[in-house]
This record gives structure tokens, C-alpha cells and sequence, in this order.
């Protein structure tokens, strides 16, 4: 379905501007960025998605037309934040799609929230394995600022994006998500934006890899409804975090998406609403409940079966292979 993007809406919270596209009606649904990305890189399906539910897509604070302040950017704060978010709409409960950091996001949200998470999709979703393209371990050292500072002056990034954008074009497998890369380059010339970007890195990735995982919290939900959507060539974050699911969450649906990148949902948009679709239609909103959890806590994390980590990565490979 193609039509005008919908109007981007502001509002103030905690004396910060935070920008969103709010679009359809039914079930809420709530779409969440990755890092240096905002709710554009969602525009593919975001009018499909309107045709059945309720969409918010904010940028996160500190991307996107959202303020940029000196503040807190841990994933923990971002929960945070989109709860705030949706209170002030007036949404008590939604299904939490995230994807890449927003994956992580959308993990803590259910994990802090339980009682305002109907479902999760996590699409390439960071916080499920330690490897990390070189690139984002970059951004969290000490002279990150300093380097993208030179970057980003316009001629360099002129040539820097054009470079780029050609390479994007150019049908190679190991370019293809260069024209998402060559948005977020350019809107680092934004020192806020710069240095926001910089502090989220720091909180969740050092330079051996990711630092913050729901590894040792998932139990908590393992009834929750989760889909895992990957695309097979990403070299941002692995394909193979999705083998993670099964040991984290052995119930979750997980499809890898041959002949894409890290942003399956733009290589594929019809396929990715379908997908949604399926997932919605076919599980029901989680009911959580706080007395079991509370018998979860108590019990500890189960050790998880090898033969489900085996599962996942038969599933994998039927998956990347098309089978």
C-alpha cells in the first residue's frame, strides 16, 4: 500500500520535544528505530501496517526531529521514555516492534512493562549475540567525536555520501544497505546528534563486542508472543544471533529473510507486513500475570536444552536456504 507519509506530531515530555508519526486504528502497534536511524526507515510499511492497527513510530531521543539533550540514553531510559510516550497518547498496551538498538529497546520495554506488552518482533535485533560490525565499536571510543567532527565537514561528506550511495546502487551484496548508512553519515554533521549516538553506543557495546543482553532475564518472558525476523546477509549484526532465540525463547517464530540485509523490513516490505500480520493474527495479546512472575524469580533461569539450541539453527538454515 503506498500513500503521503503521515504528518510528524510533537510532543514535550519531561521538558524534551519528542517527534512521532501516528497513523490508523486498531491494536496499537509501536515501531522503534535503530541507532542513528528515526521513524523514516519504517515509511516502507508504515501505511500497510495502518490499514489494520494503530502505528507510532517516534524517534528516539536524541535522532530524528526529537531534542538532543544532554540525558540519559541507556536502554533502560529509552524503555522508559516509550512508556511516557505512550501515556501521553492515551495507549495502555501495544505490540513492540524494534528493530536493530530499537530491538533491544523493545526487550527492555517488555521486560520493565510486562503489563503494557501485548507482543514483541524483534528485527535484527541487538542484545542477542556479542559480534557487532566494526563500525558501531568505532562510535563508542574516546575520539569518535573528534573523527566524525572532520567527517562531516561538507566536503568530505559530500564525497563520503555520494561514495556511498554509489556503492549502494551498484547491486553488490556487501553494499546493500550502504544507502541507510549514507543517512546516517550525513546526519552526523548534528554534533548533538553526534554526540547522543555516541552515548548510546558507550552503554551497550565496547570494543569487544555487545555489552547488554536479556540473556539472563528472558524466562521472565516465556509466554510472551515473540517473532524474530533476520536478514541473511547482514553484516551489522549477524544472522546467526537469531540461533539465540532458541535457547532464550524456545515458543518465539523466527524468520530469516534470504537476499537481505540488516533492514529486512525495507528489502522486503511486503513480505515483512505479511509476516506482522501472520504473527498478530495468530497469537494473542500476553496476559501477564504478576504472581507468576513472581514464582519465576523465586524459581531462578532454567539452564536451556541443548537440543533447542540444535532446533534453532536447523530452523535457521531451512530459512536462509529457502527450503
Amino acid at each position: 500500500m503506498s500513500g503521503k507519509p503521515p504528518q510528524l506530531q510533537f510532543v514535550t515530555i519531561h521538558g524534551h520535544r519528542r517527534a512521532f508519526v501516528k497513523a490508523g486504528r486498531g491494536p496499537a502497534v509501536l515501531l522503534l528505530h535503530g541507532l542513528g536511524c528515526d521513524h523514516t526507515t519504517w515509511e516502507p510499511v508504515i501505511a500497510s501496517l495502518a490499514s489494520r492497527y494503530t502505528v507510532i513510530a517516534p524517534d528516539l531521543l536524541g535522532h530524528g526531529q526529537s531534542d538532543k539533550p544532554r540525558a540519559d540514553y541507556s536502554v533502560a531510559g529509552y524503555a522508559n521514555g516509550m512508556r511516557d510516550l505512550l501515556t501521553v497518547l492515551g495507549v495502555d498496551r501495544a505490540t513492540v516492534v524494534g528493530h536493530s538498538l530499537g530491538g533491544g529497546i523493545a526487550m527492555q520495554f517488555g521486560y520493565q512493562f510486562p503489563e503494557r506488552t501485548e507482543r514483541l518482533v524483534l528485527v535484527a535485533a541487538g542484545g542477542l549475540g556479542p559480534q557487532v560490525t566494526p563500525f558501531i565499536r568505532v562510535i563508542g571510543t574516546p575520539g569518535f567525536r573528534q573523527l566524525m567532527g572532520a567527517l562531516t565537514l561538507p566536503g568530505p561528506r559530500h564525497l563520503g555520501v555520494a561514495a556511498m550511495r554509489a556503492l549502494a546502487n551498484s547491486g553488490l551484496g556487501v553494499a546493500r544497505d550502504l544507502d541507510e548508512v549514507a543517512e546516517i553519515f550525513d546526519s552526523f554533521k548534528d554534533p548533538a546528534k553526534r554526540e547522543a549516538v555516541r552515548r548510546v553506543v558507550g552503554g551497550v557495546v565496547d570494543w569487544c563486542g555487545q555489552v547488554v543482553t536479556m540473556a539472563d532475564r528472558a524466562y521472565l518472558l516465556d509466554r510472551m508472543p515473540i517473532a524474530v525476523v533476520w536478514g541473511s546477509e547482514d553484516l551489522v549484526l549477524p544472522a546467526h544471533h537469531a540461533e539465540q532465540v532458541a535457547a532464550l525463547a524456545p515458543h518465539a517464530r523466527v524468520e530469516v529473510l534470504p537476499n537481505s540485509g540488516h533492514f529486512p523490513h525495507k528489502d522486503h516490505p511486503e513480505r515483512f507486513v505479511h509476516l506482522v500480520n501472520e504473527f498478530m493474527r495468530e497469537t494473542k495479546p500476553w496476559a501477564y500475570s504478576r504472581a507468576r512472575t513472581r514464582s519465576l524469580l523465586k524459581a531462578g533461569a532454567p539452564a536451556p536444552p541443548v537440543s533447542a539450541v540444535e532446533t534453532a539453527q536447523a530452523s535457521v538454515m531451512r530459512f536462509v536456504s529457502g527450503a
